[in-house]
Order: C-alpha cells, then sequence, then structure tokens
C-alpha cells in the first residue's frame, strides 16, 4: 500500500528565497507547457516533451530533469481532467463549469507543488537533511523535521517522487512511501461501525464518537465565516482561506483519532471492521435545503477512509456492507418496518418489542451483514 509522509523543511532565509524562486519558475514553465499542450492538442508525453523541451530549459531556466518533470506534470494535470470529466465530477456537458473546463488550457499556481524525483532531490536521513536542485543551483544542508515513526517509513520504505509544497508560508517535502500490505488475519467476529452527524460513529459494541463537539465549532465558524464574507477586503478573504484551513484540520484530526481507536480495538480482539457504503447518498436523500450544507460537508467519506487504510495497515480485515435498511430492520428477528423508529435516538421493533439506541441498532446490523458477506468471500469456488 502507498502512503505519503509529510515532513516539514526548516530553510534558511537564503534557502527559502531560492525554493520560492524554483517554484515559481517550474509553475511558469508548467503553464507555457499547458498552453501548448492545449493549442497543439497534444495528449501523449513525448510529443509535448519534443514541443516544449528545449523552450522550458531556454527560456524559464530550468535544467533537464526538471524540464521532463513539468512536462509530466502537465500531462497528468489533463489525464486527471479527462477522468473528472468522464466520471461527471464538473457536471453535464451543457453546465458552464464543464464548457469553461474545456474550453481554456490548464494554469497553474505560482507557488502550486512541484513533484522532484530522486535525480532532483535526495535525503540525508542520519543527517535530516535534504539536497535539492534550484534555479540557483544544488542546494544542499537543506534540515527537515520529522517524528520518529515518519522517519522510520522514510528510510524503510520511500519510493518515487517528492512533492516540494509551500502552505502559509511554511515549506514541506510530501514523500510516498510504499509499504508492504500485511497478512490479513481471518476474524473471529466483527466490528459494525454506523456512522453518522449526531453521532460521528457508533459501534456494535455501544462505543459511541460524538459529533456534538464538531457540531458546534463548525456553526461557530460559520458565524464567522459570514462575519469576514460580509467585510468584502483583501485582509477578509485571507483570513477566510486560513480558518477554512484550519477547520478542515480539525474534522481531520477527530477522524483520525476515531479511526485509530477502532482499528486498534479490532486488531486487540482479532475481529475484522465493517462499515456502510454510502457512495451515492447525495442522490438518494432529499433534505431540507438548512439540512444540505450539514450533510455535504460532513466527513463520512473520510472517516471510512481512515478506517480502510488504517485497517489494511494493520492487517484487519475490513468489509463495506449494504447500508440498506440497516437503521430500521430488527436484528433479532428482522422485521423492517420504518415505524421500528420512532424517534432519531430510539429503536423499538413492532414485531418483537427489542428495543435500544438506533445507532448501536445499526451498527449490530452492519455486523451480522458483514458475517454474511465474509462467509461469501472466502468460500473456496465450487468445482464443475
Amino acid at each position: 500500500m502507498k502512503l505519503v509522509v509529510q515532513v516539514k523543511l526548516l530553510p534558511s532565509p537564503e534557502q527559502a528565497s531560492a525554493l520560492e524562486a524554483t517554484l515559481r519558475a517550474c509553475n511558469r514553465a508548467a503553464t507555457h507547457a499547458s498552453q501548448v499542450a492545449f493549442t497543439k492538442q497534444l495528449t501523449d508525453r513525448n510529443s509535448l516533451h519534443k514541443e516544449v523541451y528545449a523552450d522550458l530549459r531556454a527560456t524559464f531556466g530550468l535544467s533537464a530533469q526538471p524540464a521532463v518533470r513539468a512536462v509530466k506534470k502537465v500531462v497528468d494535470a489533463y489525464t486527471t481532467l479527462k477522468a473528472n470529466l468522464r466520471a461527471g465530477n464538473l457536471g453535464p456537458p451543457a453546465s458552464k463549469r464543464y464548457r469553461t473546463a474545456i474550453a481554456t488550457p490548464i494554469s497553474f499556481r505560482p507557488e502550486a507543488a512541484q513533484p522532484f524525483d530522486d535525480r532532483c532531490l535526495s535525503w540525508q536521513y542520519d543527517a535530516r537533511t535534504v539536497s535539492i536542485w534550484t534555479v540557483d543551483g544544488r542546494m544542499k544542508n537543506v534540515r527537515f523535521a520529522c517524528s520518529a515513526d515518519q522517519m522510520k517509513s522514510l528510510v524503510a520504505h520511500r519510493k518515487g517522487e517528492s512533492d516540494l509544497v509551500r502552505r502559509d508560508g511554511k515549506w514541506f517535502l510530501i514523500a510516498t512511501c510504499d509499504i508492504p500490505d500485511p497478512e490479513v488475519y481471518e476474524p473471529v467476529d466483527w466490528i459494525g461501525v454506523d456512522r453518522g452527524i449526531v453521532n460521528l460513529a457508533t459501534t456494535s459494541d455501544g462505543t459511541n464518537y460524538q459529533g456534538r463537539r464538531l457540531g458546534r465549532y463548525r456553526r461557530w465558524q460559520a458565524r464567522k465565516r459570514a462575519e469576514l464574507q460580509a467585510r468584502q477586503t483583501r485582509s477578509a478573504t485571507r483570513r477566510l482561506a486560513r480558518r477554512a484551513q484550519k477547520e478542515k484540520r480539525h474534522a481531520t484530526q477527530m477522524n483520525h483519532r476515531i479511526s485509530k481507536e477502532i482499528v486498534s480495538v479490532a486488531q486487540r480482539t482479532g475481529r475484522g471492521i465493517a462499515v456502510e457504503k454510502l457512495v451515492g447518498i447525495r442522490e438518494r436523500v432529499r433534505l431540507r435545503r438548512d439540512q444540505r450544507g450539514i450533510l455535504s460537508s460532513w466527513p463520512f467519506h473520510q472517516l471510512g477512509q481512515h478506517l480502510a487504510y488504517k485497517a489494511k495497515k494493520a492487517g484487519v480485515p475490513f468489509l463495506e456492507v449494504d447500508a440498506a435498511y440497516t437503521s430500521q430492520r430488527c436484528p433479532r428477528c428482522g422485521h423492517t418496518e420504518r415505524a421500528n423508529r420512532p424517534g432519531r435516538d430510539r429503536f423499538c421493533c413492532r414485531r418483537c418489542g427489542l428495543a435500544g439506541p438506533a445507532d448501536v441498532v445499526a451498527g449490530v446490523n452492519v455486523r451480522d451483514r458483514a458475517r454474511s458477506a465474509w462467509v461469501f468471500v472466502t468460500a473456496p469456488a465450487l468445482s464443475p
């Protein structure tokens, strides 16, 4: 499995100035190559390389390998754009967003991330420094900081490109680590996880991770955003961007904490983890206008992603099961009816009388479906 490790660079003022000039030169070169690719309809890497390589070196001051990286960056950007168009992520072909995307060449921000391969960037792990190509020449002894676990992953598993990123005046290197998949054990049982808004996650064991604090925090951020948007100044716009990143990091940290605890319990008890498959929830569910922003911005998908990759890293079995009627089905007798859930928090079966917290019942249903699904997945193929 592939994981990314983000380390913080600690450049001197002179080194930071050279890194900034390098990012700007690389992104100017990539924007130029993008315009050529768009004008001449060059879709493959070799054709674009032949067309722009000499210009990138002569006009923008790039050496050989950074020029190659800039061309690849452009080709990858157009490949991603085509994939998004095919998937409908930019709306139907008649939409304004779709038409704008196909009518204009891709451009790159002056300080957008820039990939560096091992010819342009080398790591000195013992000294905790890197040597990196810049427009001012090869720059050595650029210090970086990371945790012990990150260093262990870098030394043992780093592979491929590393991205140079500048964010809020700070410098980072994002490295890709190719970690071998551990063997997945045979689970003795499953932990069903029900995800929601009021309760971020509820397990079939009855453990509840409430979203009340996160909800209050997001409502407070929404009020502050409204105040800043009303000012309509450049300073307010910059503060809005910082607040958005802060809110995103806060939600991500909560999802990391929740997923880490669930995976730890599953690994310790020899069980697997099962969650509901919530793909297409926006198309299936109709909400009031005041609820749409909450559902669209709530980190359901991210929590599922964190559970999936942490489980895979730990060798814990992970399944996604059908989400239909998990909150309305009685796990004891199987009776399914909307009236089984008289309130948001309570479940009471109209047939057998089983009662309990609705989210715990949903988690139990997810667990039961995982038991059946795992038997089907691991069953040996029948011989003809």
